[in-house]
């Protein structure tokens, strides 16, 4: 039997210059910011990975390939002792997919220029803890919703610029009422609003949120629980202040007070409906004034619709979860069944005891 001669894959061979290392390492950076695209992830979640590998990059001082359990034991371990746990699974997991990419496509060419084996820092002994489940939304009542729009609607009789305030009280009221997200809000066009779909009509959201990171997720929300009547009286009584053409291709259906360069409107931006949704709290909820945002408002829906009969699939099919369990946290009821129960058990005791006594 011949022996074979073994190389120590760990041996330094051929070093290349500093030039070609660091366009290597750009390239690379660029193939995993592209491979990342193919697998659907959103831009922003690609954006929010990459800032990650800058910054640990930043702190390291060279290719992040180079790096050891040991190092990541000091970065994450003292430089991020002290930030939010979110921010450090966010940074570990981002970490931890560039090593993946690294080990799939550039194993061979990192320990040919460099003579190192690729492998991950992060294991189980130092994998950050923690979770990022979002904070606990408990939105306000039916009758505190209801005294906020309210005393918005009264304000449209009087108030400076009609117009800006009416499609910022409709959006808002559209978030209660189906659950829309701001930012598909700002992205709806005229178009999107399907009449004769459906019972009451249905709104076509065609820049819904995708689950862990990818792209844009259709659906079609039914315009239940009002919705049908607050839209049909912003299109008829308001849209036409900020344009006359209804059959304009890609008309907003929030328009900005601001127009393009052919005159057409531009979209509303979500700062503007942030902001009038706030002043309105300040104004007529007061207690939510510095809590009440566009996703509280989502919360608030979730609950109402639930209350009001609808099942989890129903409100996951109008929020556009892709997961009943994300559903299920939005749903803020006052549940009294603990304290039924322990009422009826002192009454159960008190009847015992007075049969005893008896």
């Amino acid at each position: 039997m011949a022996l074979a001669a073994v190389r120590d894959l760990r041996e330094f061979r051929d070093p290349v210059s500093a030039e070609e290392l660091e366009q290597f390492e750009t390239d690379v950076l660029a193939g995993f910011v592209l491979a990342r695209a193919s697998a659907g992830l959103a831009d922003g979640t690609i954006r929010g990975d990459v800032g990650h590998l800058d910054q640990m990059r930043a702190w390291f001082g060279r290719p992040l390939w180079d790096m050891e359990p040991a190092d990541a034991d000091g970065y994450f371990g003292k430089v991020l002792r002290g930030s939010p746990s979110g921010t450090r699974l966010a940074r570990a997991q981002a970490l931890t997919t560039y090593f993946l990419f690294l080990e799939l496509r550039h194993k061979v060419e990192i320990h040919r220029m460099t003579g190192r084996v690729v492998e991950c820092p992060i294991d189980e002994m130092n994998r950050p803890r923690g979770s990022k489940d979002a904070a606990l939304r408990i939105p306000p009542t039916e009758p505190e919703i209801k005294a906020l729009f309210t005393g918005w609607g009264g304000e449209l009789a009087t108030c400076r610029k009609f117009a800006p305030t009416a499609r910022n009280y409709t959006a808002s009221k559209l978030m209660s009422q189906v659950g829309l997200r701001v930012s598909e809000a700002c992205k709806l066009d005229l178009t999107d609003i399907k009449w004769e779909l459906g019972r009451f009509g249905k709104l076509h959201v065609r820049h819904g949120k995708g689950a862990r990171g990818s792209g844009p997720r259709e659906r079609m929300v039914p315009l239940i629980n009002g919705a049908d009547r607050t839209l049909r009286w912003f299109i008829e009584d308001v849209w036409g202040q900020f344009d006359d053409d209804h059959t304009c291709p890609g008309a907003p259906l929030f328009p900005s007070e601001r127009k393009n360069t052919d005159g057409s409107s531009r979209r509303v931006g979500d700062d503007a409906l942030r902001n009038g949704l706030a002043a309105a709290a300040g104004a007529y909820l007061p207690g939510w004034a510095d809590t009440l945002t566009p996703h509280v408002l989502r919360h608030f829906c979730a609950s109402e619709l639930y209350l009001g009969g609808l099942d989890l699939l129903g409100i996951q099919e109008v929020l556009g979860h892709s997961w009943i369990a994300t559903t299920m946290r939005y749903i803020h009821v006052q549940q009294t069944r603990v304290e039924d129960a322990w009422v009826s058990g002192q009454q159960r005791a008190a009847k015992r005891l007075e049969g005893l006594m008896g």
